[in-house]
């Protein structure tokens, strides 16, 4: 990850004794823009009194002029809303303020299984039919061409309100309200659709609407749009109300959280409240979650909290099985050295595909797919990258092809295809991604350089004036040079250790006793943290990078094996397979400079060289550990085997039994084929290739053929399975054997090994 610090001119002096501000929070607005009288007055005391004439917003006099006559007229209104959290929240909004005004009004939420994103024709056709005179949409509407048209020719008008992305066309609808329509008059373009609903309200009652307010902010949290400009408004008045709500729905929700009423802040909604609410549309039906929020007693309010709380542990229980396996499936199949995931698995839940997705470009930084099986037999699944690469260009193209059906943007997909295509993507997106536009690495951005000493209780509360925190107003980020660190202390998940008298704590990076002494500088958030009622400042990790140890003794040889950060500081990488270049190259973004092969005998006595990949025997280690570099570390992380273990005889017999019953196929044929046999291609090209050598199948032309009755033989009689399993039982030894015992072996450079 690349970082960068933000620059801007200094807040002037007399603004920040006018607004009190401390240096630190006075440097925080000028590096996020706000450096006027006007802007900073706006951001301590704006209101929803402040907010825009809600009329600016297009279409808004005619969507209400619509609205009051079917509130005249007593005609029934549908809410058409959406599974997430700012759809919830959107339908909520709408239901309730048109409850208000005595509508007759009702609320539909799609299926995500059943109905996908967005509008749906069968479930239009459905409203239609129920006597519907007027269909409001939240949070969706603008893809609904096909939609809005068929309402329209069975005499049903659409007020279509939204804030996603306008396709070449726009539905024909009675009225769009869109936050960003192009050419309108209103001053802010980003908010959700609660927000867009929150404004409609406003105009409707003809005042402040405040009684939606938390609504709308859970809903700009949820969804992560600006938290600025009015924005800031909607979080940080939200955030007020929500502390003190009477919203039976939203205090049983916060009390199943464990959440305390007075200290609730944006980092809680986007963690707690609006995962819970998500959860509802990820595993059942995203109607639970409206009536909870429209819930009008007490005791009906935890009745539905508590069947949300256990859709939510189901939720986390499900993400966590699901990555653990995905996890698995990533080291099982080598598919850590490829360019791209995808991973499959028909039990896996459709509902947590996204969040896995997630996780898995956050451990891995490469583009992922994740796939499982609905009920109707369909593969479906989720794709996410990060800002390096565009998944929607990528997999696009593979529409009609690998792929059945495709939608998304850049960095966010869903797709559906078949079981017997699986294979094929794989491989499909492998070559995407060698032929697609690679970003920048990612930019992290902080605030400047912070020395812990100076880092109290009270510099940390007052940067809390500059939030609340979110889109377009990140929380503070300090980079910490060349830190002291000390009492390190491994965690369950992560690990925690001293950095000068400030106490931190990293959650992402695999650190080590081994590791702690090359951190050379580190990006933190500073926080207060409260245990048992005391308060101290806390350093939040965000990422760190390494350097040479400042440490008084360096050793000569340093064990970094499966330390995946540990890189950018070795003056050479080597390598002893040549073929394992363009791993290094796209795993490490490593350039042909820094790369060496052990064998070419390059003087580099006075560098630091880090071995990358592993030797496929002792006498290639030895080679190098003789040679008098200034320092070598050991990582053996790359290899050229297919799989992280040797197939077992029961695959061996699984491939066989399949050319058996597919005889005389190309080899990409029983390649594509893989993903039925449960195996990855490697391993099943690896199988196929001892086959051959044991004169098991021949090829015919170009296809594979088995023999009618083979010469009965073990798989030891083929030398190409003895090789491979003599280089499997080495690079386990390799890779397992105890740093101690690695490092005796390589200080005394004893010939023959293990």
């Amino acid at each position: 990850m690349k970082w960068q610090e933000r620059k801007a001119a200094p807040l002037a002096s007399d603004l920040a004794e006018e607004f009190q501000l401390s240096p630190l929070t006075a440097k925080l607005f000028s590096l996020r823009g706000i450096n006027t009288a006007e802007q900073l007055e706006y951001w301590f005391n704006a209101t929803e009194e402040d907010l825009a004439d809600p009329y600016l917003m297009h279409d808004m006099d005619k969507a209400v002029d619509r609205i009051n006559q079917a509130l005249d007229n007593g005609e029934k209104i549908t809410i058409y809303g959406d599974y997430d959290a700012d759809g919830i929240t959107a339908t909520a909004i709408m239901t309730e303020m048109l409850s208000i005004m005595g509508a007759d009004v009702h609320y539909f939420i799609p299926d995500r299984f059943k109905d996908g994103y967005g509008p749906s024709l069968d479930r239009y056709k459905d409203i239609v039919a129920d006597g519907t005179n007027l269909i409001i949409t939240v949070d969706n509407g603008v893809t609904g061409i096909e939609e809005v048209a068929y309402a329209k020719e069975h005499g049903v008008d659409t007020i279509v309100t939204d804030h996603h992305t306008f396709k070449d066309q726009m539905p024909d609808a009675y009225a769009i309200v869109h936050c960003n329509y192009p050419g309108q008059d209103y001053p802010f373009d980003d908010y959700c659709g609660a927000g867009v609903a929150y404004t409609i309200a406003r105009a409707v009652l003809e005042d402040t609407a405040s009684e939606f307010l938390e609504l709308a902010m859970i809903g700009t949290i949820g969804d992560m749009v600006k938290v600025s400009g009015e924005g800031h408004v909607l979080v940080k008045r939200g955030l007020e109300l929500l502390n003190e709500t009477s919203r039976p729905g939203l205090r049983a929700l916060i009390n199943n959280a464990g959440l305390n009423f007075g200290q609730i802040n944006e980092e809680d909604v986007g963690f707690n409240i609006a995962p819970r609410l998500n959860a509802c549309g990820r595993l059942a039906d995203a109607s639970l979650a409206v009536r909870l929020l429209l819930a009008e007693s007490p005791g009906e309010a935890q009745e539905l909290a508590d069947q949300v709380e256990k859709l939510n542990t189901e939720r986390k229980d499900l993400t966590q099985q699901t990555m653990d396996q995905a996890d698995a499936q990533i080291k099982q199949m080598g598919y850590q050295d490829k360019p791209t995931l995808t991973l499959y698995n028909p039990s896996w839940h459709e509902g947590v595909m996204g969040l896995v997705a997630n996780k898995v470009v956050e451990k891995y930084h490469k583009p992922t797919l994740m796939l499982t099986k609905n009920k109707s037999g369909i593969v479906k699944g989720s794709g996410r990258s990060d800002a390096r690469f565009n998944l929607f260009n990528a997999l696009k193209p593979l529409e009609g092809q690998s792929i059945v059906q495709f939608g998304g943007h850049d960095f966010a997909c869903g797709l559906s295809t078949t079981e017997d295509q699986v294979a094929q993507l794989r491989a499909d997106f492998n070559a995407s991604f060698e032929k697609g536009e690679i970003k920048e690495e990612k930019v992290q951005e902080y605030d400047g350089k912070i020395n812990p000493q100076d880092v109290s209780l009270d510099a940390v509360n007052n940067l809390q004036v500059a939030g609340p925190f979110g889109q377009d107003n990140p929380e503070p980020v300090f980079l910490v040079d060349q830190p002291k660190i000390s009492s390190f202390r491994p965690m369950r998940k992560g690990a925690s250790f001293n950095v000068g008298s400030v106490r931190a704590v990293d959650f992402a990076h695999p650190l080590s006793e081994t590791t702690v002494p090359f951190i050379s500088q580190i990006l933190v958030k500073p926080v207060i943290n409260t245990f048992k009622g005391r308060s101290n400042v806390q350093f939040r990790v965000i990422d760190l990078k390494y350097g040479p140890s400042l440490a008084a003794f360096a050793p000569h040889i340093v064990d970094l094996r499966g330390q995946e950060g540990l890189l950018g500081f070795a003056d050479k990488y080597l390598l002893f397979d040549e073929k394992n270049i363009p791993l290094a190259k796209e795993r490490f973004g490593l350039g042909d400079g820094q790369l060496a092969l052990a064998k070419n005998d390059e003087d580099l006595s006075q560098a630091i060289v880090s071995v990358l990949d592993v030797p496929a025997n002792a006498a290639q280690l030895n080679y190098v550990l003789k040679k008098p570099y200034r320092q070598l570390f050991l990582r053996f992380q790359l290899d050229r085997l297919p799989g992280q273990n040797l197939p077992s005889r029961m695959n061996f017999g699984q491939v066989w039994e399949y050319l058996v019953q597919h005889p005389g196929e190309k080899p990409n044929d029983y390649v594509r084929a893989s993903a039925k046999i449960g195996l990855d291609p490697d391993t099943l090209l690896f199988i196929l290739r001892v086959f051959f050598t044991l004169d098991f199948v021949k090829m015919e032309e170009d296809r594979l053929v088995p023999e009618q009755s083979p010469a009965k033989k073990s798989l030891e009689d083929s030398a190409y399975y003895r090789s491979v399993k003599a280089e499997y039982a080495f690079v386990n030894k390799l890779r397992t054997i105890s740093s101690n015992e690695l490092l005796r072996y390589a200080e005394s450079l004893v010939n023959g090994g293990f």
